[in-house]
């Protein structure tokens, strides 16, 4: 390709790999933006090891931080309604019968609508740009909590703040896609999604906690005054920071850029395409293994509902002051956050092997809940030490994750696909608080029993999804042959086609 090559010129042919189709020149609408980007841009030739390597430190050096503290914040404003209810929230606001509950639950029925828009502005914006954009709003929504003093008033804030929450876990999942191969996604999905909610929200609980009972303001209101100015602030720094794809990440050398843009075709899954295709809808909707993985979280975000509105408040029963309460909350974040990141290491490191390494992670929460469930309440040691295990949930819904990045292609498809993966979080989590019944206080014996079975059944879902993508791939091998490798010189791994569509496509299992 010369160096003079133009934006608007034609692109050179691609080896078709679509189902169906013969060699051909691919029609531009049926490229991704990735193909367009390198077919106008310089050529810098083949990319070193050592080249790669340093490319993908720079995007961690950047990327991670950013992410992560989004993702962070935007947990801290979802969660922390437990925490202040410490401090009075619950009594303050005259909430009684299962009306706490309901406000667990409404966040993620405002989530489940919200994603309706937002697998529309996922195909058609920026996910950097669009995520900054939601960031603001929620967080200017966190801020109304303060003044805020009925419970018609809190759900209407939590529904709101679970719509426009709707674009996170899809921006996130996206832009992770578009920066990292397949086998480097689990690792930073480990720490991208990391459970830092609970250590933040823990400390900013312990620093209100010595706000004297005298000061005009109730002390849940100075906690989600002081977290929604900090979310406000950093959405704001985020909009100028934060990139799209490395085609426009401006950490970036021109030959950077070029390169980690072009080692992405390995993925076969793209970058960006804003034309719709109502062909990928369908096959998203279709899509036994979309479902599967809707269905698991579902199923895995049922302890993730309860635990959010009352694991504080489970501790804080155990008979811990609510300053103490607070602090021990903190090592959920380090145990979910650092058994996430240890099971996403072991998922990329062990080949077509994250289905059973999210099976075997799921071990740990159930033991944890046998621990709760088995042990009287009067043995409180053992009691915390069932609770922290209990947070190990967070590891196998980590490793889901990468699996859908992995094993979707297609801009259309992905933008269906992440939306209705998040409905599926959000009807678990709708699902969460209503398993923990105010009349079984403290023990919560309904909810316990929800969490042991909902672990049964991920572990059962998974073995089913890792033998289906076995046998897609083993369908196509007897079908086409072995898969090939992206031919050097052409744009293949960037022409927007689903993973069905594409004939060397394999599913990683």
């Amino acid at each position: 390709m010369s160096q003079d090559t133009k934006m608007g010129e034609s692109i050179s042919p691609v080896t078709s790999a679509i189902v169906g189709e013969t060699t051909k020149m691919v029609d531009d609408s049926a490229l991704d933006e990735a193909a367009k980007y390198l077919a106008s841009h310089e050529e810098f030739g083949p990319m070193t090891p050592e080249q790669e390597k340093k490319i993908v430190k720079k995007i961690d050096a950047w990327m991670i931080p950013l992410l992560v503290f989004c993702a962070t914040l935007s947990a801290v404003d979802k969660v922390e309604m437990g925490t202040a209810s410490l401090y009075g929230f619950q009594k303050d606001n005259g909430m009684v019968g299962q009306q706490y509950s309901w406000l667990g639950s409404i966040l993620p029925l405002g989530t489940l609508i919200g994603l309706v828009p937002a697998s529309w502005l996922i195909q058609h914006f920026p996910p950097g740009k669009l995520l900054a954009v939601g960031s603001i709003l929620w967080s200017c929504c966190t801020l109304c909590y303060a003044p805020c003093r009925t419970w018609a008033g809190f759900m209407g804030l939590r529904f709101l703040l679970g719509f426009l929450e709707a674009v996170s876990t899809p921006c996130f999942t996206v832009l992770i896609a578009s920066f990292y191969k397949k086998e480097e996604q689990p690792p930073r999905n480990g720490i991208i999604f990391a459970y830092f909610s609970s250590i933040f929200n823990g400390f900013f609980a312990w620093v209100v906690g010595y706000i004297p009972l005298t000061a005009p303001l109730l002390r849940w209101q100075y906690l989600y005054l002081l977290t929604g100015t900090i979310n406000v602030i950093y959405s704001i720094f985020l909009w100028f920071v934060l990139p799209d794809s490395p085609m426009n990440a401006f950490f970036l050398t021109a030959e950077q850029k070029y390169h980690a843009t072009k080692r992405l075709a390995s993925n076969r899954t793209g970058i960006a395409n804003k034309v719709w295709k109502w062909d990928q809808v369908w096959e998203a909707l279709l899509d036994i293994k979309v479902w599967l993985i809707v269905l698991y979280n579902i199923v895995i975000n049922i302890p993730n509902g309860g635990l959010q509105s009352f694991g504080s408040i489970i501790i804080n029963n155990l008979g811990y002051s609510p300053l103490v309460s607070s602090l021990l909350t903190m090592p959920f974040g380090i145990l979910a956050t650092g058994g996430a990141w240890a099971f996403s290491y072991l998922a990329a490191k062990w080949h077509n092997r994250r289905a059973l390494t999210a099976a075997i992670s799921l071990l740990l929460p159930i033991l944890g809940t046998a621990l709760v469930y088995g042990l009287p309440r009067t043995n409180v040691p053992g009691q915390m030490v069932g609770l922290y295990f209990m947070y190990f949930y967070w590891p196998p819904y980590v490793v889901a994750i990468s699996l859908i990045q992995a094993n979707t292609a297609g801009m259309t498809k992905k933008a269906v696909t992440y939306c209705l993966v998040t409905i599926g979080y959000a009807a678990g989590n709708l699902i969460g608080p209503q398993t923990f019944r105010s009349n079984e206080a403290p023990k919560y014996t309904t909810g316990v029993v929800a969490m042991l079975v909902s672990y049964c059944v991920c572990m059962l879902i998974l073995m089913v999804y890792w033998l289906l993508a076995v046998w897609e791939n083993r369908r196509k091998d007897r079908k086409y042959g072995k898969a090939e490798q992206i031919h050097e010189g052409t744009l293949e791994g960037f022409v927007d086609a689903t993973d069905k569509q594409q004939r060397d496509f394999r599913y990683t299992t």
